[in-house]
């Protein structure tokens, strides 16, 4: 039986398991998983498929040691909601949850202390299996706000004021969708209130080796990767598909390569990573965990 980590996989030759080491277990620092786990294209593969929503969770959680809440980003959830994904998920399970949009898109970390207090109390019913927190920010085009669009001033300066309040028993990341905001200041602001910058593989911003080559983009004792693609083109590419997000549409191997050296670097530091793929990045998010871990594991 193959393995994501330390789970075993359902049963379908087609469900994500690495093909170098079939029972190797993950580094404890590692936590690989999917953007939500709503899609009922995977009913057959990380679903049994006769699979009903409310089974999704319980179901993903035997492959899959951790998850991101992408349901977050659009509404609270209620104290039942969050309650039943406790309750479904083994110990040692972890989910990672979306800031709600109305923090980071609507009122722009501005007046949002009621939201954010809320959130956050609702995110606690997690208990043990909370991870971190992100904060996905809005691209801001050049058009819209042409200085803005530069410097990124205005948001850096909000985001300032706001991290000050921050709760320090968490732990919380920033995504930026601008590259030319991922400066220094940015990510001195984010050391100095120990937050993890999100790395991003999104067509706005510059690949991992770019990154690397210009800056240290650890900015606490964790890391927090995103694989999300470009939904318009891939939202094109699938359409006509009986399963939109039932397979791979997309070979994703030279993108996804480029993370392995700075993944591994990162683990040896014992740093905590927390990696997370989108179904719009390759097709189908489970197919891209499964080549992530299978070039972890057989690249040196």
């Amino acid at each position: 039986m193959g393995y994501v980590g330390d789970r075993p996989n359902p049963t379908p030759a087609e469900a994500p398991t690495p093909a170098a080491d079939p029972s190797a277990d993950l580094p404890p620092n590692l936590h690989v998983g999917t953007s939500s786990w709503s899609s009922d294209d995977w009913r057959g593969t990380v679903y049994e498929p006769g699979a009903k929503p409310g089974d999704y969770i319980t179901q993903y959680a035997r492959t899959y040691r951790t998850v991101e809440i992408d349901a977050t980003f659009y509404r609270i959830p209620a104290d039942t909601m969050v309650d039943g994904w406790r309750e479904k998920t083994p110990d040692g399970f972890v989910f990672s949850a979306k800031v709600p949009q109305i923090i980071t898109h609507e009122k722009e970390l501005v007046d949002c202390d009621d939201d954010f207090r809320l959130f956050i109390s609702r995110m606690e019913r997690l208990r043990e299996k909370l991870g971190p927190m992100v904060f996905q920010f809005p691209y801001v085009a050049k058009g819209k706000d042409a200085d803005e669009y530069e410097t990124g001033s205005k948001f850096r300066s909000r985001l300032s004021t706001f991290l000050t309040c921050l709760p320090s028993d968490h732990r919380f990341a920033v995504e930026i969708r601008n590259e030319k905001w991922l400066d220094e200041p940015l990510l001195g602001l984010l050391r100095q209130h120990r937050v993890a910058l999100v790395l991003v593989d999104y067509f706005t911003m510059p690949a991992i080796t770019k990154v690397m080559a210009k800056f240290d983009p650890l900015t606490t004792d964790f890391t927090y990767l995103r694989f999300l693609g470009d939904h318009k083109r891939m939202d094109a590419l699938v359409k006509d598909r009986d399963k939109p997000w039932g397979s791979l549409a997309v070979d994703r191997t030279a993108e996804t390569a480029r993370w392995i050296a700075p993944v591994k670097g990162f683990l040896s530091k014992k740093i905590d990573v927390y990696a997370y793929f989108n179904n719009h990045f390759a097709g189908y998010a489970p197919g891209s965990v499964k080549l992530f871990l299978d070039l972890l594991l057989e690249m040196p």
